[in-house]
Parts: C-alpha cells; sequence; structure tokens
C-alpha cells in the first residue's frame, strides 16, 4: 500500500504510514464513519493488547488502574460522561499493525486503539472507538464527535494551529531486508552507496531517497532505486537478490516482519530515519480539539504507561519496539511549516 502523497500534503500518517496516503483517496468512498467496538470482555483493571490480532501480534493482558491525580484533570464534560471516545481513520482494507478489523471479522483492533484503551485505563474511562474515513476522523474531532484521534497522525507545526498533541511514538521510516542479508543502514547517507534499494512513488520517504542519491552522486557514488507495482513484486526482488532493501513507514515494516518470521525468506528491520528528516525526530500523537483540556491528561496517562511498564509491553506485543519515545510531552515541535 504505497503512501502517496508529499510532505506538503498533511495526509501522512505514517511517514508514517503506507497505507494513510491511500485513505485521502480510497476512504474518501467509503462514507462517514461507524462504531467499531473494543474488545471490552477485559476484567476489571485489565487491557489485553494484541487481542484478535490474527497474529500481528502477541496477546498480553496488561494490569491497569486509574491513576486518580492524571483522571482528575480530565475535563468536566468528559468525566461526566465516564467515556473517551476515540477516532480512528482507517482504510476498509486495514493498515495491520496501526488498525484494522479482527479476526473477529467485526472489532477494530490494531496497536493505535491498544493505546488508546490503556490510556482511557488510567483515566478511569469506558473507551468507545469509532472508526472514519481519514478525513472524517478529523472533522469528528472539529465537531466534538470524537474527544481524541489515535491513529498514527504526524505532528506538524500547521495541524498545532488546530489541534493539540500529545505525543506517545516516534514516526520514522526503515530499511527491510532478508534476514540473511548483510545491509545494514546506520543513519548515514553514504551507507546506501553501491546499494540497490526499492521504494513506493510519490512518497516522503522516495523524496528522502532521491536527495541521498543526488548526494551520492555528487560525491561520485551510485544508489539504484527501483520501483515495483505491487508488494508481491517488490518481495519477490528483494527474495531473489534484485534489489538489497525496501525503504518504507516503520510500523508496516515491522509488521511484515513478523509475518515473514517462519518462511524461508525472513526478513528483518535495517536501520530507521525520522520521518521528519535528519534535524527533526518526528512523532505521532494523540490529537484532540484545540484548548479542549484534553492533551495534559492524555500525556500524563500515556507517561504513567511509560513510568510503569505497560508502555515498553503495548510496543513489545505489535514489534514496535523500536519507535518508543521516552516521553510523552503537550505540542512538541512538529513538522516545520515550509516543511510539511
Amino acid at each position: 500500500m504505497p503512501t502517496h502523497f508529499t510532505r506538503r500534503s498533511l495526509i501522512r500518517g505514517i511517514t508514517a504510514a503506507t497505507a494513510v496516503a491511500t485513505l485521502a483517496t480510497g476512504l474518501a468512498a467509503c462514507g462517514g464513519d461507524s462504531d467499531a467496538a473494543a474488545t471490552t470482555s477485559d476484567s476489571a483493571g485489565t487491557v489485553t493488547v494484541g487481542r484478535l490480532s490474527n497474529g500481528a501480534a502477541k496477546e498480553a493482558p496488561l494490569k491497569v488502574a486509574e491513576v486518580k491525580s492524571v483522571s482528575a484533570e480530565l475535563p468536566d464534560a468528559i468525566k461526566k460522561s465516564g467515556k473517551l471516545v476515540i477516532g480512528s481513520g482507517t482504510m476498509p482494507s486495514g493498515s495491520p499493525p496501526l488498525g484494522f478489523v479482527g479476526s473477529d471479522q467485526k472489532t477494530l483492533t490494531g496497536s493505535e486503539v491498544d493505546l488508546a484503551r490503556l490510556v482511557a485505563a488510567v483515566l478511569g474511562l469506558e473507551p468507545e472507538v469509532k472508526r472514519f474515513t481519514w478525513e472524517n476522523l478529523f472533522v469528528g474531532i472539529d465537531s466534538g464527535k470524537v474527544d481524541v484521534g489515535f491513529s498514527n497522525i504526524t505532528d506538524t507545526e500547521e495541524r498545532k494551529r488546530k489541534y493539540d498533541f500529545a505525543s506517545y511514538r516516534k514516526d520514522d521510516l526503515a530499511f527491510e531486508t532478508l534476514k540473511s542479508s548483510k545491509f545494514v543502514f546506520d543513519g548515514d547517507y553514504k551507507t546506501l552507496a553501491g546499494a540497490t534499494v526499492s521504494v513506493d512513488a510519490g512518497t516522503n520517504q522516495e523524496r528522502v531517497l532521491l536527495e541521498w542519491k543526488k548526494k551520492l552522486e555528487s560525491e561520485g557514488k551510485k544508489l539504484i532505486i527501483k520501483y515495483f507495482q505491487d508488494s508481491n513484486s517488490r518481495y519477490l526482488a528483494l527474495s531473489s537478490g534484485k534489489i538489497d532493501a525496501y525503504l518504507g513507514p516503520s510500523p508496516n515494516l515491522a509488521y511484515h516482519v513478523t509475518q515473514t518470521a517462519s518462511t524461508p525468506n525472513a526478513t528483518r528491520t535495517a536501520g530507521q530515519y525520522s520521518g521528519a528528516g535528519e534535524s527533526l525526530q518526528g512523532l505521532i500523537a494523540a490529537t484532540t480539539m484545540k484548548d479542549s483540556g484534553l492533551a495534559k491528561p492524555l500525556a500524563d496517562a500515556i507517561n504513567h504507561l511509560i513510568e510503569n511498564g505497560q508502555y515498553a509491553q503495548w510496543l513489545s506485543a505489535w514489534n514496535l519496539s523500536s519507535d518508543a519515545v521516552t516521553k510523552s510531552e503537550v505540542n512538541p515541535p512538529g513538522l516545520p511549516l515550509d516543511n510539511s
């Protein structure tokens, strides 16, 4: 699922996400929003992550209780409602591991939904998950239909004009290669000299790779970039040695690594790079209406999960440990206005 966008498009959750870009076009046809009830069969004080993931995650029950000092910060209207309405902008076919319909063929699951459920537990609220098209997710936040979006949303300075953020995960690109390959990207574009790398056309990662190619050429070195019509063709080229690596959104590649683990063509992540470029670490953030008063309790709830280990367990369950942040921040520096 190629991410067809430029940085200026702002529909980029995944530099962050391959699927999110397709949302801009493909989801417009699938209507407005729908209820997608989270699994609520956990016992009191427990949130099970990875449930119904169909092999995308390792199911893990996590002990999480309300933290009164954090829930006390909630806006009065949300305290009174007793629930946290969570918006997910998810394409019909899903975007594992971020958001997709679970193995019961009805429940929206994924890493984003699971974190939202953990946060709701810390806040002492009942999670209510609603599924939207990408565009309508933001309409839902604007209208108050949704309290918070947990949907691989990139923190940008342009979005900050209208929304508040509580960061929770790095927004990274990654290289995927065969597990048997010696290919490694150490963060320096010079590592790519002599390599053949696949990337999806029209994506942020293509822009980054083309910049590196230009730099290498100015130094008399070569980087070959190859494009494929679909993922099957790309991975066939990888397994046959026609390309050394594929550059794509980190979460999606992490998911693919889990799916190939027991196959003859097992892959691995071979290095990551910030989707915001070398001067700024891109961040994914919970997104709320500006000045709603919800961003701080969300950040405090995430920090509680970080400090008490559930955050690391959540990431590990979804094979996203390399995307961890050390702290959730309210409105941290985002993708600049001239680069978004």
